[in-house]
């Protein structure tokens, strides 16, 4: 899949008379575009629409030149290239894991498989289940072998359902790794449906934000996740993300220090990631708005960490007792939440040079 292909859609569902879904997107064909709303929002009305489990009026979906459906074309599901996890996994019980397996797998004439049972195996660390039922297995046990279920059949495009709704947040925690290597060792667009912010922000390099069966926002995750008018309907989860280089480790502390910014001139220490980073590893942090407070001059003496210089950018005044501003550092956003009072008695304005006071132990990997 090349990098410049489009996954087209042109949705229009309707029900009980209302809109259900009105969306014309251009979404890239690569990567993890995570769909983020709450419920209702038309999240799943999309991807059934992509799979062809629903029928948009008018619809149009194309990924690259191949056409799924049109005014005059209609391919149904079992003859798109997809492959669909939804948040049950729902794997044949009477079949074993090797079973699901296979039977993904001979979806796909031999000449047109371009992913290899093996790689998925390996990569899904599902190798030691291959002989195990589904009523054997955990719950993230199940999800895995659904999404490798799903990869067996060399699909063009991954959807991906809310996958880890059902599951608890030591599952969730243990899933998202696999995920991330999902995206980065099979070059398989992916569409990945969550009502969580911290899994868009993990997975997703484009985020699209539907509200109401419409576009709200779309564009690169961290820009979006950025904006002061995105992030004031987020609540305790505004934040925004550093994708950065591992400059270094400290095995007696447990911290990473992180290279982040317009030519890895800024730096940030914070506990390490688990399982731990190499240096020289790429790595993304999402840094809360709630954990950024703001200074004139850096401070002495003190605790924390990272004491980053910034720019105020701009100002939202939330109606409350609190502030949300956005700031540059080396050339990437970063939010914080304080309190209005602050905001007066350090007399802050767009433009003005502050130093940004971030935890390390606030820095979520």
């Amino acid at each position: 899949m090349t990098a410049n292909t489009e996954l087209a859609i042109r949705a229009v569902v309707r029900q009980d008379d209302a809109f259900a879904l009105d969306v014309d997107l251009r979404l890239p064909a690569h990567g993890v575009t995570a769909i983020l709303g709450p419920s209702g929002s038309g999240k799943t009305t999309l991807l059934r629409a992509v799979a062809g489990l629903s029928r948009p009026s008018p619809g149009r979906v194309a990924l690259g030149d191949a056409v799924w459906q049109d005014e005059t074309v209609w391919l149904p599901t079992h003859r798109r290239p997809i492959g669909f996890v939804f948040q049950e996994a729902s794997l044949f019980d009477h079949l074993t894991v090797a079973g699901n397996l296979d039977f993904g797998h001979r979806r796909v004439p031999p000449a047109r498989r371009r992913v290899a049972l093996d790689q998925v195996i390996d990569l899904l660390g599902i190798g030691p289940l291959l002989d195990r039922r589904p009523a054997r297995l955990s719950g993230g046990e199940r999800q895995r072998v659904a999404i490798a279920r799903a990869l067996a059949a060399s699909p063009a495009l991954l959807l991906m359902d809310e996958p880890l709704a059902a599951l608890d947040a030591a599952r969730k925690a243990e899933l998202l790794p696999y995920f991330e290597r999902l995206a980065h060792d099979f070059n398989i667009p992916m569409l990945y449906v969550t009502h969580a912010i911290d899994e868009a922000a993990y997975l997703s390099q484009h985020l699209l934000l539907l509200e109401q069966g419409r576009c709200a926002a779309f564009g690169p995750t961290a820009q979006i996740l950025a904006r002061l008018d995105i992030a004031q309907g987020q609540g305790d989860g505004a934040g925004a993300l550093l994708d950065g280089i591992v400059e270094s480790t400290d095995a007696a502390y447990g911290l990473m220090s992180v290279r982040f910014g317009n030519d890895h001139t800024g730096h940030i220490r914070c506990l390490q990631t688990t399982p731990p980073r190499a240096a020289g590893s790429p790595v993304r942090l999402r840094i809360l708005a709630r954990d950024v407070s703001i200074a004139l001059a850096p401070a002495q003496d003190t605790s924390i960490l990272n004491i980053v210089p910034a720019t105020v950018r701009e100002i939202a005044d939330t109606g409350t007792a609190q502030v949300l501003l956005r700031l540059n550092t080396h050339g990437m956003p970063l939010l914080a939440r304080i309190t209005r009072k602050s905001a007066d008695t350090l007399a802050l304005v767009p433009g003005m040079p502050v130093y940004a006071q971030i935890k390390g132990i606030a820095v979520l990997d």
